[in-house]
């Protein structure tokens, strides 16, 4: 669509001057951000009470990716990712026959799982990583011709393309760099407490629109990535885009208003809403997984009778869709018994065939219990 054929009537532009905010009233968001630091907390104890996070929560991550993708018109289901990932885990190029709204998917988990890994290993969040981060996010499919990794050299619009409308006018390429300085120090050395930096630095970020494409799904991954860098959860899994794709034209209203009228205390509160309604959300699925799990152990252990059968479970419940060349070859089980145990799963109904096995192509296998969990 050419800019001008668009129509500027109603369109926001950037605060100049105006981050950080001179003053936020507290007395107006008292109630929000108690709320919310009681939910998360609550949230944050059942992730320090899992064995493993990492294993029971990895398809929050990929539901997470789905979500935050339809959110910029990316459409693709968990059944789609989690087949791409069975077929063709850990490639780096293009891949013939998979819809690119799936690879766009794929890429926002992986540049998550990235960002989350670089953290580890000492990167403080900076321009520096959110670069890296873009650079994995488009770095396949079309985002691969929008500058991966490079900061915008034109101005950019967020466009009501039904309504042919701009909506708002980020900060100008020649006040980007200054921008980006300003948000990165607010960050590290703010005083705020960390749900209400989070909230603002969110705002901020995407006010300033620094790529050409990506700024939403990145926005959002730095929620979760400042929650957890700062200790306010203790696993890397707390994902709110179930929130804002629910209430997505309020969210983009009230983001608008923060540049519009300064309204940055309403905004505030609706993302300190959204940080309770998803932390409990959350939470009520994580433990559903968690339960399942329980529950699956010990019909893992009566059913297979094996030492192997806990790194069985964990593997099925990291790959709910798999083949079963992956489950021989990657779960550290002996051949001939990861293969007994195939046949037993599919005996008891415990996995389905989704595919069946064809010439020198394994058979495709779901774990539904879980995947009823955390379709989206």
């Amino acid at each position: 669509m050419e800019l001008k054929e668009l129509n500027f009537e109603d369109a926001v532009n950037y605060h100049y001057d105006s981050f950080p905010p001179k003053e936020i009233n507290y007395e107006r968001i008292f109630t929000s951000i108690i709320k919310a630091t009681d939910a998360i907390a609550r949230y944050d104890q059942m992730l320090k009470n899992m064995h493993n996070s990492e294993i029971l929560l990895a398809p929050l991550r990929n539901q997470e990716a789905v979500i935050s993708s339809r959110m910029e018109g990316t459409i693709s289901t968990m059944d789609e990712i989690l087949r791409y990932e069975a077929n063709h885990a850990g490639e780096e190029t293009e891949t013939k026959n998979v819809r690119s709204e799936v690879i766009e998917t794929i890429l926002y988990q992986r540049a998550l799982v990235s960002a989350q890994h670089a953290i580890e290993d000492g990167y403080p969040l900076s321009s520096s990583l959110i670069k890296m981060i873009h650079q994995k996010l488009l770095s396949l499919g079309r985002g691969a011709t929008k500058s991966p990794g490079k900061f915008k050299d034109e101005q950019n619009y967020l466009v009501d393309k039904s309504k042919k409308k701009i909506l708002f006018v980020p900060i100008s390429p020649e006040k980007l760099m200054e921008g980006l300085d300003l948000l990165f120090s607010y960050m590290n050395e703010s005083t705020d407490a960390v749900l209400l930096k989070a909230a603002i630095t969110h705002v901020e970020f995407e006010a300033l629109h620094p790529f050409k494409d990506g700024n939403g799904r990145i926005g959002r991954m730095l929620i979760t990535l400042m929650l957890w860098s700062s200790g306010t959860i203790s696993a890397p899994h707390f994902y709110i885009s179930g929130y804002f794709e629910e209430n997505k034209d309020q969210y983009i209203d009230i983001m608008r208003n923060v540049s519009k009228n300064g309204e940055w205390e309403e905004w505030c509160i609706f993302f300190l809403n959204a940080v309770e309604h998803q932390a409990m959300a959350n939470l009520e699925i994580a433990e559903d997984i968690s339960d399942l799990y329980e529950n699956m152990k010990k019909i893992f252990s009566e059913v297979l009778a094996s030492k192997y059968c806990v790194v069985a479970l964990d593997f099925i419940f990291t790959n709910p869709v798999f083949r079963n060349n992956k489950f021989t070859s990657t779960s550290r089980i002996p051949t001939a018994t990861a293969a007994r145990f195939t046949r037993v799963l599919l005996e008891k109904g415990i996995i389905t065939t989704l595919e069946e096995a064809s010439g020198r192509k394994p058979a495709l296998y779901s774990f539904e219990p879980l995947m009823d969990l955390v379709r989206v």
